[in-house]
């Protein structure tokens, strides 16, 4: 290979991937794409590559491709390669929490993180760059619940709106507690149905999320009939409610209790307007 051809080798490839909708690729790819090159010259090259920001590295041995509008800041949006990311890592996802919000429509609640459920064991949140990707581990991945939503760049999956709110109720620590939950649930309620509230959504949900939740589609969103068939299909699957603190962790000493929703109401939910 000629000393010119060698110098712009990766980035040529990493072009033509682009120009193929392709924007990721590992080390293990670069390395059988140019097997007669030596390794320490492709590591050379690879470390060039990135330090003139035309591609990052967001996790050991997966690399982000950026285009020419993106190298000033060096980021991209973590949605864009994120389905091949937890390809290469070899895990089942889902896009949630307030990632999973805003593409359902809450989009003032953008977050600079972005959270992505998975499974256990835990994974290392990654901050590179302006990159914040913030992994929630979970028993199992419930799939009948999850989307698929087109991206530039393919596909990712997605909770569904139904899923997401269930999930911001349970993982209310990692999005900045109950009210923030109540917030963006407010406007979530907007893409939720009442079709897709089902038995098999309660049966495999714990009861105290979704006591929870009833509590706050009835008294914080415009569609308090989502929180009556949440009721209805709650009584098929459960014969009592356990009385159980709407604020988990909180003093339930000299609290009021909502009979319906089976909830010792510790807390006064604030919602932003």
């Amino acid at each position: 290979m000629k000393q010119d051809q060698q110098k712009n080798y990766l980035l040529s490839w990493t072009e033509s991937l682009l120009a193929n909708g392709k924007n990721t690729f590992t080390y293990d790819q670069y390395c059988n794409q140019f097997k007669d090159i030596k390794e320490q010259a492709l590591v050379s090259a690879l470390k060039r590559l990135v330090q003139k920001k035309k591609a990052v590295s967001v996790h050991r041995g997966f690399y982000v491709i950026l285009k020419p509008e993106n190298y000033s800041k060096g980021i991209i949006p973590p949605i864009l390669f994120i389905d091949k990311l937890m390809e290469h890592l070899e895990r089942p996802y889902y896009v949630g929490l307030l990632s999973a919000a805003a593409l359902h429509g809450a989009a003032h609640q953008r977050s600079q993180e972005f959270f992505v459920m998975t499974s256990i064991p835990h994974l290392r949140p990654i901050e590179k760059r302006g990159i914040k990707i913030n992994y929630v581990a979970r028993l199992s991945i419930p799939e009948k619940y999850v989307v698929e939503r087109k991206v530039e760049t393919g596909y990712v999956k997605v909770s569904g709106p139904e899923l997401t709110a269930i999930d911001l109720v349970q993982y209310q620590n990692h999005i900045g507690g109950l009210n923030r939950a109540a917030t963006v649930i407010s406007e979530l309620a907007d893409a939720m149905e009442i079709k897709r509230i089902t038995t098999d959504l309660v049966s495999e949900t714990p009861i105290t999320y979704l006591q929870r939740l009833g509590y706050l589609l009835e008294n914080y969103t415009a569609k308090p009939d989502l929180a009556g068939k949440l009721k209805k299909e709650i009584s098929l699957v459960h014969k009592t409610l356990p009385k159980m603190p709407l604020k988990p962790g909180k003093s339930i000493a000299g609290y009021p209790t909502d009979t319906k929703w089976g909830l010792i109401i510790n807390t006064e939910i604030e919602t932003d307007e």
